[in-house]
Parts: structure tokens; sequence; C-alpha cells
């Protein structure tokens, strides 16, 4: 049976470091820590370990078209749309629903990258 690679770290580039853990701590309540390391870095804890989903990173850009682009899952999108705008975020698509999956927002943090939040909803139309 051949292996099927997925994604297990996701990594965030930003201008400002410490104004974007400020953004990320204040919306999805995320653990952000400095890695003892050599270089700048910081380490994302974003849940428990019991529930699906990846941790991250969070790192000085270092050039111009670093990006990221995942997607969060949150309980309301619309709660957190309006967290984000209130955090310095924007929010860039109107609500996207996806019939039988649920309902997106495109956004962009304080650092200008943009990223997905999603909240399940089968009935979704």
């Amino acid at each position: 049976m051949i292996k099927i690679p997925k994604v297990v770290h996701f990594e965030i580039n930003a201008d400002d470091p410490i104004r974007a853990k400020r953004f990320y701590e204040n919306i999805f309540n995320w653990k952000i820590e400095k890695w003892e390391g050599p270089m700048e870095y910081w380490v994302i804890n974003a849940g428990d370990e019991n529930e699906e989903g990846i941790n991250g990173g969070l790192q000085k850009r270092e050039e111009s078209e670093d990006q990221i682009f995942n997607y969060i899952k949150v309980p309301s999108v619309d709660k957190v749309s309006k967290k984000i705008e209130d955090n310095g975020g924007t929010v860039i698509s109107p609500k996207i629903a996806v019939p039988g999956i649920g309902y997106f927002y495109m956004f962009k943090d304080t650092e200008g990258n943009k990223l997905g939040i999603m909240e399940e909803d089968e009935s979704a139309k």
C-alpha cells in the first residue's frame, strides 16, 4: 500500500511576528511560544493533541512573495470574521456556501497573508 503524504505543519510568514502572534492568539486562542533554537521562530500550538488538525510555526518574512494558504476550521464563520476585522485583519470575500460542506470566508491577516476560515455545516446550500 502506498502511503499518501498529508499536510502536517503550516508556517505563517510575517513582517512583524509579534503583531502576528497577538493577532492569532486573540482570534483563535492559539498558544504561540518563541522557539529556543538558533533562529527567530515561534511554535504554534493550534489545539488539543486529540483533535484533528495540525500545528505550525510563525517566522519573519524573508522574501516578499513568502505566503501561506490554509483553511482554519471555526464554529462560526460569521463571529470569527468579525473578530478578524476587530483585530486588524480584512475579510476579502463574501460568505461562500459549499452545498453539503459548509461556509467559508477568505481573509487577510495583519501581515497580508491570505487564509480561509470554514464552518462545517452539511445543510449549507
